[in-house]
């Protein structure tokens, strides 16, 4: 039998045993008791300085290194400052366990000092939740959480621990896996896909004649990367991917159609508009993937790999659907070619696919107008691709900056890329940024963020600098907020309503203020010069202010709502100087 200890020690307890070693949090009175058994553990925590930005590192923690993140907070309002988080990692499915303190049992529903029911509050952002009553439970629930949390689709898990359970006293054991995974009868991810579906997904393969791969962020989490190439090079099927799926395919590839959607490649959108048959990975026809539902992929059959059944059909309806874990069934689908010795039935159809695609793609790359005088957004994205040799971990914010991460950066790696996807969460990049920097404390790690997301969140350098995290941010500062202005231009007469910052800081004494390194680059030839410098510093944040062109768009886009025939091109003006490529693709 296990020896006395309390409620708040069984916490820690548990947390080892999960192999947690690094909590994001801030303390307060309902969870004063857990802080005081973390002070005697080897566990290291990490100070936010709000806990939004606690929740955001441990998604970034999560996100970068695979494993499950922890953030922690007290009642009331300490919770619900984390409720933004937790949204974001519910949209972009991330495992994170959040623990919250609460009131004594005996309040609870009296509105005592710092009450709110975040177990209600979270239930429609959380893959599950739980509020403990009784110590006894206490290991179990916790237990379940990191289990939930990361098994399946991955998703947060919010445990609500009220005050006197972290004090009582109780040798309750810590349970088992086995009695873990026993104790939820109703909760049974399935991995292993039905191979009768895998077969009928193989005869749509092998006959199609425009065939596409439609990639998630479901195949990152599966770690599939093996398993797509290996797929997409024996059958010849060129590969997109959402902002969630980057790097799962390498987009240095000659099949790689880079990312669909809203702010997708022409080449990309072309294709699946055209293709008729549609293979998605791990992705769920998110809205700004599909545009406007009824021309999605008009002419295609589709097969749909997903470990969530309830994302199947739930947006498009599909031919073929695999309930699965996307590596599994992948290489069971690989196999299945195998055995059969399958060719493709219309080899010459598909040879003429790939030469149609390569069209679009020299015809229509990414693309935009040169400027000797203002900094283009776009160039510093192509200037931190070619200093850190395609190698580095980004990680935006939300907002132009963000759309020109996934643009203009080439994604070699699984969680490569981080943003915040479903949820649009302005603020999530710098705090994030630390958390992959202290997930993948090897990887250099670059916040490519706007003036209007970092300032939500700005205040977390000073904790980069308290715990000598050499996280790299650029500042993309355009003045404004520039996503919604960039609508506002193209849809509302240019009515600018309350997007231009008429008062900004000064982001370099900003910075310097809190102990970072800060430099700035007005001009073009600047940049290289400034992210050559900020490379150097590796015991602390570094901040570039890049004042870029204020009015810069983000294209292509393809209208909400609209179809992938309507998609808003740019073409370039500027002649790109000879020793930089200004078209990726």
């Amino acid at each position: 039998m296990a020896k006395e200890r309390r409620g708040a020690d069984i916490v820690i307890e548990v947390l080892q045993t999960e192999g947690v070693d690094i909590v994001f949090g801030v303390p307060g009175g309902a969870i004063m008791e857990v802080y005081d058994a973390l002070f005697s553990s080897d566990i290291v925590h990490i100070l936010a300085r709000h806990e939004q930005g606690a929740g955001h590192m441990a998604e970034g923690y999560a996100a970068a290194s695979g494993k499950v993140g922890v953030a922690m907070s007290t009642s009331g309002p300490g919770a619900t400052n984390l409720v933004t988080a937790i949204a974001d990692a519910y949209m972009d499915s991330r495992p994170v366990v959040f623990i919250t303190g609460q009131v004594p049992t005996g309040l609870i529903g009296n509105d005592a000092f710092q009450e709110v029911d975040i177990v209600g509050i979270t239930r429609p952002i959380t893959k599950h939740n739980f509020l403990v009553k009784d110590i006894e439970e206490l290991p179990l629930r916790l237990r379940q959480a990191f289990y939930i949390a990361r098994t399946g689709r991955p998703g947060p898990v919010v445990v609500d621990i009220p005050k006197d359970i972290t004090q009582k006293r109780s040798t309750v054991e810590i349970p088992s896996d086995r009695e873990v995974i026993n104790s939820l009868p109703g909760y049974k991810p399935h991995y292993e896909g039905n191979i009768q579906q895998i077969k009928k997904a193989v005869d749509l393969i092998v006959a199609a004649q425009r065939p596409v791969l439609y990639v998630g962020g479901g195949a990152v989490y599966s770690d599939a990367q093996k398993e797509l190439v290996e797929l997409a090079e024996m059958l010849q099927i060129p590969v997109t991917t959402t902002t969630q799926g980057k790097g799962a395919f390498p987009e240095e590839h000659l099949l790689s159609l880079r990312m669909l959607g809203m702010h997708g490649t022409y080449y990309a959108n072309m294709a699946v508009y055209h293709s008729d048959l549609l293979i998605a990975v791990g992705a769920r026809f998110d809205d700004r993937v599909t545009g406007k539902i009824d021309e999605f992929a008009p002419e295609a059959k589709i097969i749909h790999i997903d470990i969530d059944p309830a994302s199947i059909s739930k947006t498009i309806k599909v031919d073929v659907p695999i309930v699965g874990d996307a590596k599994t069934i992948l290489r069971k689908l690989l196999n299945e070619l195998k055995k059969r010795k399958v060719k493709i039935l219309y080899p010459q159809q598909r040879k003429k696919w790939l030469e149609q695609i390569e069209y679009w793609k020299k015809r229509y790359p990414l693309t935009y107008d040169w400027s000797d005088e203002v900094i283009k957004p776009q160039y510093v994205i192509e200037e931190l691709y070619r200093a850190t040799k395609g190698e580095a971990t980004i990680v935006p914010g939300v907002g132009q900056h963000q759309m020109w991460a996934a643009m203009f950066y080439r994604y070699k790696y699984p969680r490569q890329f981080i943003n915040s996807g479903g949820l649009g969460t302005m603020g999530f990049g710098l705090p994030a940024g630390i958390g992959a920097k202290v997930g993948a404390p090897d990887r250099e790690v670059w916040v490519i963020d706007g003036d209007g997301s970092f300032q939500m969140t700005m205040q977390e350098i000073i904790t980069a600098v308290q715990y000598k995290i050499p996280v790299k941010v650029a500042l993309i500062n355009n003045g404004f907020l520039g996503m919604v202005r960039q609508w506002q231009e193209l849809f509302y007469d240019r009515r600018y309503s309350e997007t231009c910052f008429g008062v900004q800081p000064d982001f370099v004494k900003l910075v310097e203020a809190m102990g970072g390194v800060a430099f700035r680059a007005t001009k073009p030839e600047e940049v290289p010069e400034v992210i050559a410098k900020a490379r150097e510093i590796n015991d602390r944040p570094v901040v570039i202010d890049f004042w870029v062109d204020k009015e810069e768009n983000v294209f292509p886009m393809v209208p909400a709502g609209k179809s992938y025939r309507e998609m808003i091109i740019k073409e370039p003006k500027g002649k790109p100087q000879a020793d930089t490529k200004y078209l990726v693709g």
